[in-house]
């Protein structure tokens, strides 16, 4: 089926697409905790469409705007987890749960210089997928997106390219801050 719309949405401290086909969804990144929600009722009232429709969640790297949603969107739709095929997890070990605690809060911190008042972004350190993927490989169920492995902002950063209309999702590598766009890197 061929691609009917992407779609964006005001998330709670970032933007969050879902790309809309007749017959799926997918939710290009999990969101913020809070997201999760506003997204399941997008689909219900807007879209006019099951929550079911949401087939796959990829999760682009484990910051709280990112990965912060998709467990509990697995939990309500039966949607799959796609991530990046790596052997450790992005918050592994002593050092792992500290920089997870600081992501948590610097999530935080955005949201009170966004005007927005304080939630509950607790969410796992560790991701489960359903499935991982790798540089070239397709999106599953998503055939016409295309996973590009571009490590910059976290070790495992995926963009992803919708092939027919030869545009490029690409989380949080290229951003726009006091009015400029640039790149950002742990590297």
């Amino acid at each position: 089926m061929s691609l009917c719309d992407i779609v964006r949405l005001d998330g709670y401290i970032q933007s969050t697409y879902l790309a809309v086909y007749p017959d799926k969804i997918m939710l290009l990144d999990g969101g913020c905790r809070p997201d999760v929600a506003m997204v399941l009722d997008y689909i219900r009232t807007r879209l006019q469409r099951p929550i079911s429709d949401l087939k796959v969640v990829v999760v682009t790297h484990m910051h709280p705007d990112h990965a912060g949603g998709a467990h509990q969107f697995r939990k309500e739709t039966g949607c799959i987890i796609v991530s990046a095929e790596k052997k450790r997890q992005w918050y592994s070990g002593i050092g792992g749960h500290a920089m997870h605690f600081v992501d948590i809060n610097l999530a935080h911190y955005v949201a009170r210089r966004q005007g927005r008042s304080l939630k509950n972004l607790y969410y796992p350190a560790h991701l489960t997928p359903d499935m991982t993927v790798k540089d070239g490989d397709s999106v599953p169920k998503f055939d016409e997106w295309q996973v590009l492995e571009t490590p910059g902002h976290t070790d495992r950063d995926l963009s992803l390219f919708h092939v027919p209309s030869r545009q490029v999702y690409t989380a949080d590598l290229i951003i726009k801050l006091r009015h400029k766009f640039g790149a950002f890197s742990y590297l």
